[in-house]
């Protein structure tokens, strides 16, 4: 949702020269050289959410002065535009979503031991920060006690609510009271690239399945699993519905780039109460051929890009989007378990034949969980390749065994 900082994967990250763009062939290959960083895999990142309550009363709206005192001097500056943004103590930045929701974006590591780390000592500072205001971080992925309401005033998120509202409720609940977990993992070389695109996409339902977390939402059961990921799903369609399995992701995801209606044309300034233009039906690709007085530039794309939010995104390295934030350190196992499912190549082939027959049950995996008879399948077998895959993993025998615990749990699920 929020236009995330690039996180560095294995190829030298260029700033892109500002200039104007002239055609389709050229905005699509800029697409590919921005979205796809080719190397051998190296890092991880997670950015996790959270849903802010006031302590003693969970219902009651959050209210942005106090959560602006609260975080002092790492507020972000959507919040509090005098505010120093400064990170938390172990390097994460602390952003914001438009309900208010949390978010703590680790700055990638090339050890699993190393990220886990670094996020748990931001998260106690951070929670810390929270108590002394009397205000906690929810434990689901739906803000179960409250309506929807947007917290941040700014012209991003009021063309994202303008745009959203008429197509229907997903939106307004995505943007305000929704917290996922996301994982950041290197693309890959370009000759692996495909078969990684394939097994992330194909794993989706899957996991979605194994680790929903949002069954409720304003104090009611929805009916659904994973109410978050309905919401995502149903909030803007060209823009939040899963990217096909193809051979060659690149090309097809520029293509879908440049045919997506652009939410907003971005004005001078981004202070809050300005407004920016939405142009009802104008694609990216309608821009170039002169929808617009003036021709779209690299900028203008790499905006554009960055109001897409599929469950799994290209941004550099691949931002997989598709997780229910978790209970407590719940997080650690999906992270750990995504990162060994795709360690090697051979684990990544077996995970595509394990999923690739449901990869496209998103709603069912939404709506019923592990309940979903041909997803507890995959889930048994790709549980057991991360079981095989997590010693290896370099976590340490304790945690390694927390987190198979962890795992042998969540088949129980479907039956619960």
């Amino acid at each position: 949702m929020t236009a995330l900082p690039q996180i560095p994967g294995n190829s030298q990250v260029i700033e892109p020269f500002r200039q104007r763009l002239s055609d389709r062939v050229e905005a699509e290959a800029y697409v590919a050289s921005v979205c796809f960083k080719h190397g051998p895999p190296r890092l991880t990142g997670v950015e996790l959410e959270w849903i802010v309550h006031h302590e003693d009363d969970p219902r009651r709206p959050l209210d942005a002065d106090r959560l602006t005192a609260a975080l002092g001097p790492y507020a972000p500056r959507t919040l509090n535009k005098d505010s120093p943004q400064l990170p938390l103590p172990a390097g994460s930045p602390l952003t914001l979503e438009p309900g208010g929701q949390v978010e703590i974006s680790a700055l990638p590591q090339p050890t699993l031991t190393e990220l886990f780390g670094a996020v748990t000592a931001d998260l106690t500072f951070l929670s810390e920060l929270l108590a002394s205001a009397g205000l906690v971080l929810g434990d689901t992925a739906t803000d179960q006690h409250r309506t929807p309401r947007r917290l941040l005033d700014t012209p991003r998120y009021a063309a994202m609510e303008q745009v959203f509202e008429p197509i229907g409720p997903h939106g307004i609940t995505m943007m305000c009271a929704t917290a996922g977990l996301q994982v950041c993992v290197d693309a890959g070389e370009s000759d692996t690239l495909p078969a990684r695109w394939a097994a992330v996409h194909a794993l989706g339902p899957v996991l979605v399945a194994a680790f929903a977390n949002s069954p409720t939402l304003e104090g009611r059961a929805t009916g659904w699993a994973s109410a978050r990921m309905r919401a995502v799903l149903g909030t803007d369609p060209p823009r939040s519905s899963p990217s096909a399995i193809v051979a060659d992701p690149v090309a097809d995801w520029a293509r879908r780039v440049l045919d997506t209606p652009v939410l907003c044309v971005r004005g001078d300034s981004d202070r809050p109460g300005d407004r920016w233009a939405t142009p009802e039906g104008m694609s990216f690709a309608d821009w170039l051929a002169g929808a617009r007085p003036d021709k779209p530039t690299t900028d203008d794309l790499d905006y554009h890009i960055s109001t897409m939010f599929p469950p799994v995104r290209p941004h550099g390295y691949l931002e997989v989007r598709y997780l229910d934030a978790q209970r407590g350190d719940g997080w650690v196992i999906p992270v750990a378990l995504l990162a060994a499912l795709l360690s090697t190549p051979r684990t990544v082939d077996a995970v595509l034949d394990a999923c690739e027959p449901v990869g496209d049950r998103w709603l069912p995996a939404a709506r019923d969980g592990l309940a979903d008879r041909a997803l507890a399948t995959a889930a048994a077998a790709v549980l057991d390749l991360g079981a095989r895959a997590l010693p290896g993993m370099g976590l340490g025998h304790d945690l390694t065994e927390a987190i198979l615990a962890g795992l042998d749990r969540l088949p129980q699920r479907s039956t619960s």
